[in-house]
């Protein structure tokens, strides 16, 4: 467990790809109470440790985790998650270079780089499968979705990605760059040629960037680059 940040009322950590926020009906230990231990064990503290969880990762996703140390901490920073109110998270993405960018982009070899587009979908979840499907305009049971992107580093078969979201819909970065012909490298429930070896999607909750919710300064803070050869050759300079 990687601890990027600490603080009285906070702690954010980097989470691995694999484990889960949560527990969930799979029994596996999840990064929750690892951390509960890690503080237990630092601070020493007699009975049981509060953690809140403020916000979750896919399990196949990287990168940072928010909890709260306090009951204070926790009510504040639900009510900005809720209200996406000084809050912003940005997450990298690695895709697969095949697909239409934007309206004006035949493919990522002609997208300007580190230039911002909004991309907008109606996203409906099917709970069996686990998995939502796009829809360029409203059908039933569907909720808007809008996500804000860049195109960081062109590759010869992967780009790299930077996406801001502007709503928080299931699956929605992974559903809406698979609708948009880019799925995320490794992704296969959403159309990735291939499985990454160790079972991970090559999605990264990259930055946070927050007014801390007691002491009223602004947090931000970067996840490190995932020990992997192609996230590196990407990512190099970014």
């Amino acid at each position: 467990m990687q601890v990027v940040y600490e603080d009285n009322h906070l702690i954010i950590v980097n989470k691995e790809s694999g484990e889960i926020v949560q527990g969930d009906k799979t029994g596996d230990r999840p990064l929750s109470e690892i951390v509960k231990d890690y503080i237990k064990e630092k601070y020493q503290k007699p009975g049981a440790v509060f953690l809140g969880v403020v916000h979750r990762l896919d399990r196949p996703v990287s990168g940072l985790v928010i909890f709260a140390r306090t009951s204070k901490a926790l009510t504040r920073l639900n009510k900005m998650f809720a209200e996406k109110d000084n809050i912003k998270k940005t997450y990298w993405a690695i895709v697969e270079s095949r697909g239409q960018v934007h309206d004006s982009c035949v493919n990522h070899a002609t997208c300007p780089l580190d230039s911002w587009h909004l991309l907008e979908n109606w996203l409906v979840r099917n709970e069996q499968q686990n998995k939502s499907y796009a829809y360029d305009h409203e059908v039933p049971r569907s909720k808007k979705a809008q996500l804000r992107y860049r195109l960081l580093t062109h590759g010869d078969h992967y780009d790299l990605v930077e996406v801001e979201l502007l709503t928080g819909r299931h699956h929605q970065i992974r559903c809406q760059l698979a609708a948009m012909g880019c799925p995320i490298k490794g992704d296969l429930k959403y159309g990735a040629k291939r499985s990454n070896p160790d079972g991970s999607i090559s999605l990264q909750s990259h930055r946070v960037e927050f007014v801390h919710p007691v002491s009223k300064e602004t947090i931000c803070i970067e996840a490190p680059i995932p020990d992997d050869s192609l996230w590196k050759a990407l990512a190099e300079d970014k």
